[in-house]
């Protein structure tokens, strides 16, 4: 069976002016074209060739020996090159740039981002990308440990998780959602440390430093927020977790810690309601 979206071995039955036609074996009725230009020198009928099998601009089953950038079961981040009102086309090195519809974008995607994207084929069976289901493709036996420093790419955004990561654009991680990623959106590449590792082998991230060192980050971020109160918090450290987020883009926790530092050195004064710079 000649299958869509994947790299296959098939062989030459017939030859032609402007190709050869490709089948699983000789004597099947389902053949597909490889265009002249692709065809390696000296082939033969009979031979077997490796392409990748797609679909032309008209919609015709076609093959190319060409490397694209995304197979079917993969995840891989592509360049937006177009945006119009039924979706983006994305560059995934073929001829025929890839079909990103409107309904299977998360957030709004803008000409040039790098977003990372799955193959499937659609009611009309044409090959299309979509950037949803990212979650189940990711694997889960990255090489990293807690403590390792890594790179990853933001996919998806969840009120009650976080921010999905793939790390190397190619594990599944997750920043919690207590972290703030007001200043993240779909596509960007983050540099985390992994906090741990779950028995199913998915990574735990934070974008923030170790204690010791985002404390003194958090403890300036406390004072600059002051300045612009006035220099005082209509609020301490006893609010809610969800108002210190929304105020200070920090976790309870962070906050606290870093009220308390500023409190040991003398910089403020908390009273029942808020909190005073000295």
């Amino acid at each position: 069976m000649i299958r869509l979206g994947e790299k296959q071995s098939l062989t030459v039955v017939k030859q032609v002016e402007f190709g050869v036609y490709l089948a699983e074996r000789e004597g099947d009725e389902t053949r597909v074209l490889l265009p002249a230009r692709q065809v390696p020198e000296g082939t033969q009928m009979g031979d077997r060739i490796e392409v990748f099998v797609y679909k032309d601009s008209k919609d015709r089953m076609i093959t190319t020996t060409r490397e694209p950038k995304l197979k079917m079961g993969e995840v891989k981040a592509l360049t937006v090159i177009s945006v119009q009102g039924i979706g983006a086309f994305l560059d995934w090195g073929l001829e025929k740039d890839l079909f990103l519809p409107y309904k299977e974008q998360i957030g709004k995607v803008r000409e040039q981002d790098e977003i990372l994207v799955r193959l499937y084929t659609d009611k009309s069976r044409r090959l299309c990308a979509s950037m949803k289901e990212i979650y189940e493709i990711l694997d889960t036996d990255s090489p990293y440990q807690a403590g390792d420093t890594v790179q990853g790419r933001v996919y998806e955004f969840s009120d009650n998780f976080g921010t999905f990561v793939a790390v190397d654009d190619r594990y599944s991680a997750l920043i919690p959602r207590h972290e703030d990623h007001s200043f993240l959106r779909i596509g960007d590449c983050v540099n985390a440390r992994v906090t741990g590792v779950k028995p199913d082998g998915k990574l735990d991230l934070t974008t923030r430093e170790k204690a010791y060192v985002q404390m003194n980050q958090d403890a300036l971020k406390v004072l600059e927020l002051l300045d612009q109160y006035g220099g005082e918090l209509p609020f301490t450290d006893k609010a809610s977790p969800e108002l210190i987020l929304q105020e200070t883009k920090m976790s309870k926790n962070a906050f606290k810690r870093a009220v308390g530092r500023l409190y040991k050195e003398r910089q403020i004064e908390i009273t029942k309601e808020n909190i005073r710079k000295l």
